[in-house]
């Protein structure tokens, strides 16, 4: 099962949906994947179950990506070694932070993007005209609810600009947040529906002029923090009224000089979550897709 946002072919506004791999049945009443997220675990279990709107074959829908209103984007860094290892090698003055967060008992978390800056399956992504090393970041994103509980997940892109990260830790918002820098979807696979979140395999791969220029596996087994963890932390000091979306870190980061360019497609697999794939465009892009 998957929930999923997409253009309704009746109305032609955005829907909410349950696809089950034949058919999206719309759910009646939810306009959005933010009102969904008001509800309990419990109560979006049986909303969710209890789909009985229209119904539509699988893949004849325009999908749209799982985050909108006033759902947010957040993200945390250095939670997989191979993350922290490539966080020191690329930075020029600052590599003792890296080290030092990786093992902290607090997480590193930041904001990554509002709602309609999300690039959805088969949209678009975008690198900085002022960088020169850009990178997918390949991750299982968290659905969390408005209480904080994770009620699914989905696959997240935090694309970044190594070029600027490295130069100074304060440079990040820089590095992360801009037009084309995040992309999620294709749904949200429910929670409940997911036996071991920490053995999902992560696959990531580049493709250039039809050919492959780079790909890589790893595994959420490799995380080295608890997911309820970094929940926890963002919802802290926070409210989040329609949910939210924490990206958990990456594992798979091409290694230097490696660059995406204009043109690329990224795809990211996520073992029993999903497939997102992408087109890279360098500079703003005129849309999201």
């Amino acid at each position: 099962m998957q929930i999923v946002r997409f253009t309704s072919p009746l109305t032609s506004a955005d829907a909410v949906g349950i696809d089950d791999g034949e058919q999206v049945v719309e759910l009646k009443g939810v306009s959005s994947v933010g009102e969904l997220l008001r509800l309990s675990s419990d109560e979006l279990r049986a909303r969710c179950e209890g789909a009985d709107g229209a119904r539509h074959p699988s893949g004849s829908v325009a999908l749209l990506p799982p985050v909108d209103g006033r759902m947010e984007v957040w993200a945390a860094g250095v939670t997989y070694r191979r993350s922290r290892e490539a966080r020191v090698l690329e930075s020029e003055r600052a590599a003792d932070v890296y080290e030092l967060v990786y093992d902290a008992e607090r997480p590193e978390l930041f904001f990554k993007s509002v709602a309609w800056k999300v690039a959805g399956d088969g949209g678009r992504i975008a690198v900085r005209e002022d960088s020169e090393i850009d990178v997918p970041e390949p991750e299982l994103g968290l659905v969390l609810n408005a209480a904080g509980e994770i009620v699914g997940y989905t696959v997240v892109d935090d694309v970044s600009s190594r070029t600027i990260e490295g130069v100074n830790p304060l440079y990040l918002p820089q590095a992360k947040i801009y037009l084309g820098g995040c992309a999620a979807g294709p749904g949200i696979r429910p929670a409940w529906e997911v036996a071991d979140p920490y053995a999902l395999d992560i696959s990531l791969s580049i493709a250039r002029g039809g050919e492959t220029v780079w790909d890589g596996k790893a595994s959420t087994s490799q995380l080295n923090r608890r997911l309820d963890d970094l929940a926890g932390y963002l919802f802290r000091a926070d409210v989040f009224p329609d949910g939210a979306v924490l990206a958990t870190g990456t594992c798979l980061v091409p290694d230097l000089p490696f660059t995406l360019q204009d043109g690329d497609t990224v795809t990211i697999g996520i073992g029993e979550i999903g497939t997102l794939t992408t087109t890279v465009v360098r500079g703003v892009p005129e849309q999201l897709g």
